[in-house]
Parts: structure tokens; C-alpha cells; sequence
């Protein structure tokens, strides 16, 4: 387990050694003795956070709502700076889902979240209270990993796959870090626009210019985090000026790219999922 420190904040962060079986799935563990009031700031993936020690997570949401304990969430969660998380002794695995292959792992569609964090227990009823007993029982992080993916690779077998057309959407979108045309997609699958954006947004829990821009500001709040500057980062990354982008990060995270740099939230990235700026791009069918 490593260690990452930000400012008084100290987590300990382990990471898998072996890939997952399922493409589309990365994990992190977490340990904080002291989660100290942490904006969430949103993600192109669906977070499944499963909480098993001492402590428990909670989520605040600007508008009063609270949740607490092991929790799903879509794409996008935090959007204008409205989710924090805090909690004390906290100790959690955290998944991060493609989209394209969420639907088969949950059993829901990430649309049916509808934006919102949802109790685990809601989703998966016993199974999620007996993982967590299960991992509180494990002392080592590469057991706890090896029996969460086995978990996840079991449910995603026995789930629905998105449609094809869909999880190439998607990979296209991600491929592309969001420089992509919704217009040309659709033209690519052979379906109308209409059809594309009716299909995605069920499937994936997005519609697909709102994916778009999502997987585009994580690329370049990912550069912003490493030290680039705002206009570098602006010009490379598609936006039309930087003061597009400005409006950009401030929509999603409600601070400016000046202060979103400096967000733990995104600052631990190098070492809970150093491979991954973005979300793995699922297989278009299950090998």
C-alpha cells in the first residue's frame, strides 16, 4: 500500500498487480483514517464504492440529501461541485465500470440511477452485505481485489450486454478523448441520430454530446492536475478557446481550472489508477 498525502489529508491507496478478467473494470483500495470533506468531481465511469471497515463514507449532496456506506453512482456524479464525500476510518474498495459494461455488472442501466448515489444493499440486496463481510475477514489488498473481480466477472457473464452499436459508441467516444461528432457516430453504426441517442442514453446513462464533453474535461482536468497550463490544455484538447474550457470546468466542478489542479479527488489518480486517465473502453462482445 502506498501512500499519498495532500496537504493534511493522508490515504493509504493499494492497486491490483493483475488486470481485471473484465475489461471495462479497475479498482483501488483506499484507507483514511480522516476524510476530510472531499469534492467528488465527476468521472466518465459508474464508481461502485463497497466500504468495509471500521468507518463508514458519506455522501453530501448540495441540496441536504445524504447517503452513506457502500454506494453506486453514474457517470457524471458531482456536476457543479453539488457531492462531497467525507467519513473517519474509512476503508473501501473502490470499482470504476465502463459504462458499456455496467448495465450487465449492476443489473441496472446506468440511466436507471438517474444522476443520484444509490445504496448498494438497494442493488444487490444480501450479496452486497456478504462482500462486505467477506473483505473485512480478508487482511491481504490482492485477496480483496481477487474476490471482488471474481464477483464482478460473475455478474457480468450472467447480465445483459449493451448493444453493440452502443459499446463502439462508446469506445469511439473514449478513444477519441471526446473529439469526436455525435452526427458521425450514428452515421458510422448505420442509425439515425435519433436512434443512436435513444439507444446511448438508455444503455450508458448518458446522451452521447453530454459523454462527449464528460470524457473530454476528465482528459484535460487530468493535464490541468499534471501541470500544464489552462491555454496548453484548452488548445490540445478541443476546446475552442480557454475561456471555453473555463466554462467548461467550472460547469462540472463549479471551481476554476486553477483550483480544480489542486482537487485530491483527481490528484490521487497517479497512483490509485496510473494507467487510466479514462475509463477502459469495453470489448464490443464478451470474450
Amino acid at each position: 500500500m502506498r501512500t499519498f498525502v495532500h496537504g493534511a489529508a493522508v490515504w493509504g491507496v493499494a492497486c491490483p498487480q493483475r488486470p481485471s478478467r473484465v475489461a471495462g473494470v479497475t479498482m483501488a483500495g483506499f484507507r483514511v483514517r480522516d476524510l476530510d470533506t472531499l469534492r467528488m468531481v465527476p468521472h466518465p465511469a459508474v464508481t461502485l464504492l463497497v466500504e468495509f471497515g471500521a468507518g463508514s463514507p458519506v455522501m453530501d449532496y448540495a441540496a441536504g440529501r445524504r447517503q452513506r456506506g457502500s454506494v453506486v453512482a453514474g457517470p457524471g456524479l458531482g456536476s457543479g461541485g453539488a457531492v462531497r464525500a467525507r467519513g473517519e476510518n474509512v476503508e473501501c474498495v473502490q470499482v470504476r465500470l465502463s459504462p458499456a459494461i455496467a448495465r450487465a455488472v449492476l443489473g441496472v442501466s446506468p440511466a436507471d440511477l438517474d444522476g443520484a448515489v444509490v445504496a448498494l444493499d438497494d442493488l444487490w440486496g444480501r450479496e452486497a452485505s456478504r462482500l462486505r463481510e467477506r473483505l473485512s475477514e480478508i487482511s491481504s489488498w490482492q485477496d480483496r481485489f481477487a474476490l471482488t473481480d471474481a464477483l464482478l466477472a460473475r455478474r457480468h457473464e450472467a447480465g445483459p450486454p449493451v448493444d453493440p452499436e452502443v459499446a463502439w459508441a462508446w469506445q469511439r467516444i473514449v478513444a477519441g478523448r471526446g473529439l469526436v461528432r455525435v452526427d458521425g457516430l450514428a452515421a458510422e453504426v448505420g442509425w439515425s441520430r435519433k436512434r443512436l441517442w435513444s439507444r446511448f442514453r438508455s444503455q450508458i446513462g448518458l446522451p452521447p454530446k453530454r459523454a462527449v464533453k464528460l470524457v473530454r474535461f476528465d482528459h484535460a482536468a487530468h493535464r490541468l492536475v499534471a501541470g500544464e497550463s489552462a491555454a496548453r490544455v484548452a488548445a490540445d484538447a478541443g476546446y475552442a478557446d480557454q475561456s471555453h474550457l473555463h466554462r467548461d470546468v467550472v460547469a462540472f466542478t463549479g471551481v476554476t481550472p486553477a483550483n480544480v489542479a489542486g482537487e485530491p479527488f483527481l490528484a490521487v489518480d497517479d497512483i490509485a489508477w496510473p494507467s487510466q486517465a479514462t475509463p477502459a473502453a469495453s470489448p464490443v462482445s464478451r470474450t
